[in-house]
């Protein structure tokens, strides 16, 4: 049987499995396991082991339960919810201000955990109801905080960008100075797009009512301390880090630390927030690492197989420019996207793909970039992305599944035109990591 064959089986199975809803880190893991017993007979199923433990001893993985335990240790003690109130007194005024201000609060949260299920979790159990309250169409209200909370895997300290350093063998920081200014300019493109869309049609996004605009500036500047811990971790953090001053696993325990002394001083740090806190971050952590090391397995064995080699063949000698086949491994990443969640995805094919971005002649830096986006964007695709169905797990009754397929199609084709931006103009995400060398 030809490796291309047996590649296509591999895939084609995986892919299969996955529609029956099994668990992720079971298909991927077994069907590896299975294809290495039939190619090497016994004993073949170490090659995935090993793999495995390659990646146990890559010391930069203690950053992954440090970041999550910090935004669930803020979102448990309350810093979230007052940020969050700030956010509603200054924006709410404004139509569509309550969106704009859960654009803005997705922001934070993810510059203080790097993850999107954070901010859904957050996001809608503070905005959701708040706007729904205050007769915000539905398709503004869900489309506006699934597309906010999926920039938790680009704005540093984003965990994707750490694990895709970690096959490319590229920089953490440089990574995340690359993410800074996309995050940026997706951010300000929603934005853009809900203060035009509420003016153009205001019941979209009506103003707070005239006795909820009633708030003293004593008592909005006040509130405006509510996001100063926010500001000061982020600062200290990040900060650190990127002066050089702290290793990139410090910087996620000064994270954590900052978390726990912010909690403290907010009068929120007690046993069960803590306990919460060390449970969900158990909870999540756990879940990365099953998928983590069964799509490593999978990925040593497909190697084993010679079937990057063939893949790299089969491009190199397409006749395909090399912008339009890097245009190609993006449609893949969104097909592969309504399926699996961005850590597989990342961990199963892009071993295959980021040595072929390198024979191409692009930075493995903009690419990590164009990959974490076009995650985004495979988070929000009908019918099978990934937030779809956190949205509808949290969104009440009235709210159906079609109405959240329909609500991210705006922000979709909004992604679509940040990641051709970034294509066409790819110092956007390079100036700031090539600033400091």
């Amino acid at each position: 049987m030809s490796i291309h064959l047996i590649a296509v089986l591999m895939f084609g199975l995986m892919l299969v499995m996955l529609l029956t809803g099994r668990h992720v880190f079971a298909i991927v893991g077994g069907i590896a396991t299975i294809f290495a017993l039939f190619l090497w007979g016994s004993g073949g199923e170490a090659m995935a082991f090993h793999a495995g433990f390659k990646l146990l001893n890559w010391y930069p993985l203690l950053t992954l339960p440090l970041f999550i335990f910090m935004g669930y240790l803020l979102s448990r003690s309350g810093i979230a919810d007052q940020l969050y109130h700030a956010l509603h007194v200054w924006m709410g005024p404004t139509r569509g201000g309550l969106a704009i201000g859960t654009i803005g609060l997705s922001a934070l949260i993810a510059a203080m955990n790097g993850l999107s299920v954070a901010g859904m979790v957050i996001t809608s159990s503070l905005a959701l109801p708040e706007m729904l309250k205050r007769k915000y169409d539905k398709l503004m209200v869900t489309g506006v905080i699934q597309a906010g909370s999926s920039l938790g895997i680009l704005i540093p300290p984003s965990i994707v960008l750490i694990l895709y350093g970690m096959i490319a063998r590229v920089a953490i920081g440089k990574l995340w100075l690359a993410g800074i200014i996309p995050g940026i300019i997706m951010a300000v493109a929603f934005i853009i797009y809900i203060g035009v869309r509420c003016r153009m049609r205001p019941e979209l996004g009506p103003p707070l009512s005239a006795e909820e605009r009633e708030v003293s500036w004593g008592k909005k500047f006040r509130l405006l301390g509510a996001g100063l811990p926010v500001v000061i971790i982020i600062f200290v953090m990040l900060g650190l880090f990127f002066m050089g001053v702290v290793s990139l696993v410090e910087s996620a325990a000064v994270g954590a630390i900052s978390a726990i002394i912010a909690a403290a001083i907010n009068r929120r740090l007690t046993w069960k927030v803590f306990n919460d806190a060390l449970e969900d971050t158990l909870s999540v952590s756990c879940m990365f690492m099953w998928i983590v090391l069964a799509a490593i397995a999978f990925g040593a064995v497909f190697d084993g197989l010679g079937a990057v080699n063939a893949i790299e063949s089969i491009f190199m000698r397409s006749g395909i420019p090399p912008l339009g086949i890097i245009i190609m491994m993006q449609a893949s990443f969104i097909l592969m996207g309504m399926v699996l969640d961005d850590t597989a995805m990342l961990l199963i094919v892009a071993p295959l793909y980021i040595p072929l971005v390198g024979k191409l002649g692009f930075d493995l830096i903009w690419y990590g970039v164009l990959y974490t986006i076009t995650c985004q964007i495979a988070y929000l695709t009908p019918p099978f992305g990934y937030n779809l169905f956190l949205m509808k797990a949290m969104a009440p009754k009235e709210i159906t599944l079609t109405d959240i397929y329909r609500s991210v199609i705006p922000f979709v084709f909004i992604m679509v035109a940040c990641l051709a931006l970034l294509m066409a103009f790819p110092q956007l995400v390079t100036w700031l990591p090539n600033l400091g060398s």
